[in-house]
């Protein structure tokens, strides 16, 4: 009889004010694995927002893979951005997601990164 696997889950957030979340998945030298890489960027907009963004730069092992830079809306409210990725991890090596929050005006409310192994 096989057992079936149990898909790992790996997690990590930031809250107020904090700009940087590093996520690192430990390598498995029996095997590849799949990870779907979802990462999301809160910030709470100023009522005054006429100059308000924010920003999003997400890292895979040190190579930037993803950027965006928008306008923050929603003025006395929340605005954000989401960015999805999947990621093929060879069996051996670990993996490091690097997730960065610029803004100007608006202030990071929450950055998370989360990985779920896809089976």
């Amino acid at each position: 009889m096989a057992l079936l696997a149990k898909p790992e889950l790996w997690r990590t957030e930031v809250g107020m004010g904090d700009a940087v979340a590093v996520l690192n998945i430990p390598g498995a030298l029996q095997r590849a694995r799949t990870f779907d890489i979802d990462v999301s960027l809160l910030v709470r907009v100023p009522e005054d927002h006429a100059q308000a963004w924010h920003a999003l730069t997400l890292e895979i092992d040190g190579r930037r893979q993803w950027h965006r830079r928008i306008a923050s809306s929603c003025p006395g409210q929340t605005d954000g951005l989401d960015y999805h990725c999947r990621v093929l991890l060879e069996a051996g090596p670990a993996l490091r997601i690097r997730a960065v929050a610029l803004t100007r005006g608006a202030v990071v409310q929450r950055l998370l990164i989360e990985a779920r192994e896809d089976l």
